[in-house]
């Protein structure tokens, strides 16, 4: 099992994550009939009568309406795109209706319970693979049709949910570890960890805490490698170092761009005179630094953006190369 799936699994063993999962990201009004205090983990693995096996899926059941029908919550966990994913969420289902038919685990009418399959997908790129079982498959004479098996499973792609404004708004602890996953600086990771903070501050959350911890030890590194995750004890702690870091990284800049505006300025000095060339090679220097920046937080820099950026003082620059970290707009970077 990956990093990645360890993690996760390791995460989502918790009935509160699950359950700001269903009321977070679930459309529709059949969340209301679901009783979500029968939320209850299914075994880390299951065999069936032929002995396989599996461990890396987070298994769910939870009881729905008045019949009180189990609902499993099937959980994959995706770093990369799988094309195939929903012959393998197929083949998971077969297992687990195999497992509960040997158990004798079904409806008092031998009826198998329903089950939802969800992939949580946490890739760069965006998901662009099938979610259907019928896109996979060649198209048949018309006849056949009724003999295909028919899936299809719920994305949760968080970088997609994330870009498209989707997320929960409230309070809702999967969406702030999402964002945490798809964070493009060290203010973004810092701002989630003071939501989880204020969330996650009651003595009886003390072993989802500690669950989110672990889970940042193994994911730690890939979301901001200059911290060292392994040694992180809680995570007010985790939040005192990334806003630290912040800190330290906007010093670094503006001492950079004093060096190199001083040595640029010294080589511009040489041809156009000491002073000029000096106060030149340091807004240039600024100007870089700010459009490096402005390329990191947001993606790419307009053209009005880029004139603007031609036509300051060094003074603007200066003003200007804090900013992008603290707003959530490119234009505020200017107001």
């Amino acid at each position: 099992m990956g990093e990645h799936d360890t993690a996760y699994k390791f995460l989502f063993s918790h009935r509160a994550l699950m359950r700001d999962l269903l009321l977070g990201f679930m459309e529709g009004d059949w969340v209301r009939e679901l009783d979500l205090d029968s939320l209850e983990k299914v075994s880390d693995g299951y065999a069936t009568g032929d002995l396989l096996s599996r461990h890396n899926d987070a298994l769910w059941r939870v009881r729905w309406k008045r019949e009180w029908v189990y609902l499993y919550l099937m959980l994959e966990f995706q770093s990369t795109v799988e094309r195939f994913m929903p012959v393998r969420i197929l083949t998971y289902i077969g297992l687990l209706y195999q497992d509960l038919i040997r158990r004798k685990e079904l409806s008092p009418d031998r009826r198998l319970p329903p089950v939802l399959p969800i992939v949580l997908y946490n890739g760069k790129g965006r998901w662009r693979a099938p979610v259907a079982l019928d896109n996979l498959i060649q198209p048949p004479p018309h006849a056949v049709l009724p003999y295909l098996p028919r899936l299809q499973f719920l994305l949760l792609d968080e970088g997609a949910l994330l870009h498209e404004g989707a997320l929960p708004g409230q309070r809702n602890l999967v969406a702030a570890i999402f964002r945490l996953e798809q964070s493009q600086a060290p203010e973004d990771l810092s701002r989630a960890f003071s939501h989880l903070l204020e969330w996650l501050k009651g003595p009886e959350q003390s072993e989802l805490r500690q669950a989110i911890l672990e889970w940042l030890h193994r994911r730690g590194p890939s979301l901001a490698p200059e911290i060292s995750w392994r040694e992180v004890r809680n995570l007010q702690e985790a939040n005192t170092m990334l806003e630290e870091r912040i800190q330290e990284w906007k010093a670094q800049f503006r001492r950079e761009g004093l060096t190199k505006g001083r040595e640029e300025g010294r080589e511009i000095g040489l041809e156009e005179g000491r002073e000029e060339g000096r106060e030149e090679g340091s807004t240039a220097e600024a100007r870089n630094i700010l459009r490096r920046q402005l390329i990191r937080r947001f993606g790419t820099v307009p053209e009005h953006i880029d004139v603007k950026l031609n036509g300051a003082s060094r003074e603007q620059l200066e003003d200007w190369i804090d900013r992008p970290y603290e707003v959530e707009e490119l234009e505020d970077v200017f107001r």
